[in-house]
């Protein structure tokens, strides 16, 4: 009897274990092997600078595989994908960044769940709230690998005092009238980000006061705000170039962020901290071979640091990371900007309005 317990112990454990262990390392390598011959991967991400730097110089590090890096807003990638599938192209393999809900509803991707096979990716201890965080619906496609708290306002300090703003109507203020500058919130992107925040909160007459009315400075350019902040040209922006002023107020020049204003303590965003598998994919096994990377520590970790935004795994110190961009339990954050409803209807419904307001 003990010996047919024994035998019952050893099948159901040890050897399901072991043949799982090895499973998984029979079907990476075969993974690896294809994409190596594959001969690189293509991806579409995000157009920061040190993204783009940092991405493909260690995951080819890593792996021995080129990475062909095409930038672009979440806006353009899309406008893209949709007009080299009308002509019957497929050049994209992967996806890093903020993905627009339209590639999902266009069925353009391929389920990216079913593609994770690194155990530290598949370890849910190793990610906060013990799950794989993805925003589609199905919760297969579209995986979530930071998530920040956005500050709305930045502010030159020599100009604006932190304590005096007890409100964002503080901005209001005829004195401000041509001295704030914005990301173009007719775009997708950071700019189109706060002004979707704003009309959540305070509905669409706020907008206008603020945008038109204090004639609010368009740039699609952050590192220029950050600039002109610095100079105090403009010493209010929206959405200027975070680690920028990270750097530049470490260096000791006048710059903060704004993220404890009663009535907008900010939003809750992945940034550029989204990964997805497109279908159809020139290369898919690299692509396979990306997403798991960019899944694992290393991957999750070097986007962190490029961008100095809050990681979602929690096997990184996050002694790097911009305190206040890490959110905080006691307070209620009533906009995630990685919402698809958000997404879809309300920042398209702000975007558009201010395409009018701004004649743009």
């Amino acid at each position: 009897m003990r010996a047919w317990i024994a035998l019952v112990v050893f099948l159901s454990f040890a050897l399901p274990a072991g043949a799982q262990v090895k499973d998984w390392e029979k079907e990476w390598n075969r993974i690896l092997l294809a994409a190596k011959k594959e001969g690189k991967v293509t991806i579409a991400a995000n157009p920061d600078p040190d993204v783009r730097r940092m991405i493909p110089e260690r995951f080819t590090a890593r792996y021995g595989i080129p990475v062909e890096y095409i930038a672009g807003t979440s806006g353009q990638i899309r406008t893209r994908l949709q007009a080299e599938r009308a002509a019957g192209l497929y050049t994209i393999d992967a996806l890093l960044g903020g993905v627009d809900p339209v590639i999902y509803d266009d069925k353009m991707l391929d389920p990216l769940k079913p593609a994770l096979v690194l155990p530290e990716v598949l370890d849910l201890s190793k990610w906060e709230k013990g799950k794989l965080w993805f925003s589609d619906p199905e919760q297969q496609y579209v995986l979530r690998i930071l998530l920040n708290v956005v500050a709305v306002f930045d502010i030159n300090t020599r100009h604006v005092r932190p304590e005096d703003v007890k409100s964002v109507k503080y901005f209001l203020d005829p004195k401000w009238k041509g001295k704030i500058s914005t990301h173009d919130p007719t775009i997708a992107g950071t700019g189109n980000s706060r002004a979707a925040y704003f009309y959540v909160l305070f509905g669409a007459d706020f907008l206008k006061r603020l945008y038109v009315d204090q004639e609010v400075v368009v740039s699609r350019d952050r590192r220029q705000m950050a600039d002109w902040l610095v100079r105090g040209t403009h010493p209010v922006a929206l959405g200027a170039q975070s680690q920028e002023l990270e750097r530049l107020a470490k260096e000791g020049f006048p710059v903060a962020q704004l993220n404890n204003i009663p009535d907008a303590p900010g939003y809750l965003s992945s940034g550029p901290g989204e990964i997805a598998l497109v279908n159809k994919a020139p290369h898919p096994n690299a692509a396979k071979v990306f997403v798991n990377w960019m899944a694992s520590r290393e991957g999750v970790e070097t986007l962190a640091r490029s961008q100095l935004d809050n990681p979602l795994r929690t096997d990184i110190d996050k002694s790097f990371v911009q305190a206040e961009t890490i959110p905080r339990p006691n307070v209620v954050y009533k906009v995630d900007s990685g919402d698809w409803t958000y997404q879809r209807e309300t920042r398209e419904k702000v975007r558009l309005l201010l395409k009018e307001m701004l004649k743009r």
